[in-house]
């Protein structure tokens, strides 16, 4: 229209057209919840089995049906969306009404929340959950555990294991235990969806699309909230830390920078105590908590208080739990498991194909893994570097006059949260073993700062189709073709790449959101 309005048959046509997806995703979470109770990761569950054999069961086609239609309306209705929900309201509204049903369904999509169990009972028996497996512990639940998982260490750092202590205790059998674990992953989904806003307005982007895109996504659903996954509880100190670094709410004296940045330094240290993953955000959490003017000595500055914080944390942590740093150890075995779905394992799988083809037993997987694990190493330090480039950007006067100080703290807000949003595509993407649930990590970030939302809605959405609801990951029935068809996409996204015109590092005032 002429004046700029929206026509309300148009208003009216989008009002439709979301509640239409609403109902569809709330139907397809009742669908999943049913296919949890007839065929989820039950206790009892047999493990080792195939889709054939879950066919076979007598449950076996409704579960399947009930999970292949559900999972689907979810998706659909979450990519219907993404470009945004019509409110912010409506975004948590409609999220929390699709986690509802998958609340009260047994564990969904994988039998980590038992592992999480056992390491608890472990640590509250008075066992170092780093030294030794759950079997050799004794854990009662052992039978519910996976068998990869048994004999190895707690990959898990100590808040996590006093969280799961904690749940031991409130919930005495397994039953209870496994409640207060989703209660526990609720808590960090509540604490993530709390700094959400903020980091919006921060980023100049619309809460409704942030909120929607992170919150209602059917791996929430699923893998958070149903599986209980303790990501939730690292993805919630993690977005709380960046807030707080940007915000810097905290006086210490008269110093509020100080106080901010040791507060934001203690909640990254704490969701680095959980899952080891989030340490690759620390570096731009120091940019974050930096202000005007950009220079090597304010860097220093910030990053010396930011890291106070979370060495204090992890230092309080480690000793008052009586773990100490065992936990650094238990690390090294988050690679035992070989999946195509990891970048770097589906290579090693098709170059140990061809050799096998001419003779050889080139054992690559473990060389290409390492290989990745350097090349991690150095997309880190180039997207970190890229991040301080543009922030150096806007030290000259004439820019801050062009645009004024707040679209340069908009700016600066998004450049940096894109920063960190990118390195954790990078680890997920170059990391030895990917599973579903890994494509949450950078999920969030990404809704708040990403221009166009295909490129990783899209992988999203198919990640969702990967675990079956009993846990049973559909990687392992298809692996060379799998494998296969993962390094075709990375060679053709390699020569895309290469034929595109490399991009410059735009300053901070063109980050402004218009």
């Amino acid at each position: 229209m002429a004046d700029g309005s929206v026509p309300a048959a148009s208003v009216a046509a989008g009002s439709v057209a979301a509640s239409g997806a609403r109902y569809a995703g709330l139907a397809g979470a009742v669908l999943l919840a049913v296919a949890g109770h007839l065929g989820g990761a039950l206790p009892d569950a047999p493990l080792g089995v195939t889709p054939a054999s879950i066919w076979r069961a007598p449950d076996g086609p409704a579960t399947l049906i009930c999970w292949l239609v559900g999972t689907a309306l979810l998706v659909g209705a979450w990519w219907s969306l993404r470009d945004g929900a019509p409110s912010t309201r409506w975004a948590y509204v409609t999220a929390g009404l699709w986690a509802l049903p998958l609340l009260l369904t047994p564990p969904m999509g994988s039998r980590d929340v038992y592992s999480y169990a056992c390491q608890g009972w472990t640590y509250a028996h008075g066992v170092d959950p780093y030294s030794v497996g759950v079997a050799a512990a004794g854990c009662p639940w052992l039978d519910t555990v996976a068998p990869i998982w048994r004999d190895t260490p707690a990959p898990y750092g100590p808040v996590f294991v006093l969280l799961a202590a904690l749940a031991v205790g409130l919930g005495g059998g397994l039953t209870g235990t496994i409640v207060a674990l989703r209660v526990i992953a609720v808590a960090g989904l509540l604490l993530a969806a709390f700094c959400l806003p903020g980091l919006a307005r921060a980023a100049g982007v619309p809460t409704r699309r942030a909120a929607w895109l992170a919150l209602a996504g059917p791996l929430v659903g699923v893998h958070l909230v149903a599986g209980a996954h303790n990501d939730a509880v690292m993805l919630g100190l993690l977005l709380c830390g960046l807030l707080v670094a940007i915000r810097r709410p905290v006086r210490l004296g008269a110093l509020p920078l100080v106080g901010g940045l040791l507060l934001a330094g203690a909640l990254l240290g704490l969701a680095v105590t959980v899952k080891a993953t989030a340490v690759v955000v620390v570096p731009f959490a120091v940019l974050a908590g930096m202000r005007r003017p950009y220079t090597v000595r304010a860097l220093l500055r910030a990053g010396g208080w930011l890291a106070g914080g979370l060495v204090g944390a992890v230092l309080v942590t480690s000793v008052l739990s009586g773990l100490g740093f065992g936990w650094v150890g238990g690390l090294t075995h988050s690679g035992d498991s070989e999946q195509w779905t990891s970048p770097p394992t589906a290579v090693g799988f098709v170059v140990d194909y061809i050799g096998a083809s001419v003779g050889r037993d080139p054992q690559a997987v473990p060389v290409i893994r390492a290989v990745a694990l350097l090349l991690l190493a150095g997309l880190l330090v180039v997207l970190w570097f890229r991040s301080w480039r543009a922030l150096r950007g806007v030290n000259d006067a004439p820019r801050v006059a062009r645009v004024g100080v707040a679209g340069v703290e908009v700016g600066r807000s998004r450049v940096v949260l894109h920063g960190a949003a990118l390195a954790l595509v990078a680890t997920v993407v170059l990391s030895p073993v990917f599973h579903p649930w890994y494509a949450t990590w950078p999920l969030a970030l990404l809704a708040l700062t990403a221009v166009r939302t295909t490129w990783f809605v899209l992988p999203v959405a198919v990640a969702t189709f990967l675990a079956l609801p009993d846990g049973t990951n559909l990687a392992r029935f298809t692996k060379a073709p799998g494998a296969v068809a993962m390094t075709v996409l990375l060679l053709t996204l390699g020569l895309i790449l290469l034929r595109s015109p490399t991009g410059r590092v735009r300053p901070v005032d063109h980050e402004v959101a218009g």
